[in-house]
């Protein structure tokens, strides 16, 4: 009977090592999906009044430290693609934040050589904020 009670203990032993493993791989696989994997970004679409798509043209974003709520100062500048737009990736500006920093409110100037024009976007963290900008 003594051996039965060894091959018990060790049957028990082994199940709790493999629970303890199993939850520990669950914690660790909620950790994981609780974080948000979506991109942070702005993109800006510049055309001319003619509704064109403008590639090449130089589209600055600034952070607009005087909005409600305040936006940290932030600037930034990309050329639009062949598809005339241009994405800026704005999560290292989110990440500066505290934990409760979610909106973002930025002016955006858009300027080609001969021809210039302005706008404004409301971005919050975790999303795609899309503006147009056209100019003359």
């Amino acid at each position: 009977m003594k051996v039965q009670h060894i091959h018990l203990y060790s049957m028990s032993t082994t199940f709790r090592k493999f629970g303890l493993f199993a939850l520990l791989a669950i914690s660790i696989g909620f950790t994981q999906s609780c974080k948000n994997k979506e991109p942070s970004a702005v993109k800006i679409f510049v055309k001319s009044y003619s509704n064109q798509p403008l590639p090449g043209v130089k589209v600055i974003i600034i952070g607009d430290v005087t909005s409600n709520p305040e936006t940290l100062t932030y600037v930034d500048t990309l050329v639009t693609n062949e598809s005339g737009f241009a994405t800026f990736n704005v999560a290292p500006h989110y990440e500066k934040g505290d934990k409760d920093y979610e909106v973002a409110y930025f002016d955006v100037i858009a300027k080609s050589l001969a021809q210039s024009g302005t706008g404004y976007v409301r971005s919050r963290i975790h999303t795609t904020a899309v503006e147009t900008v056209y100019i003359k």
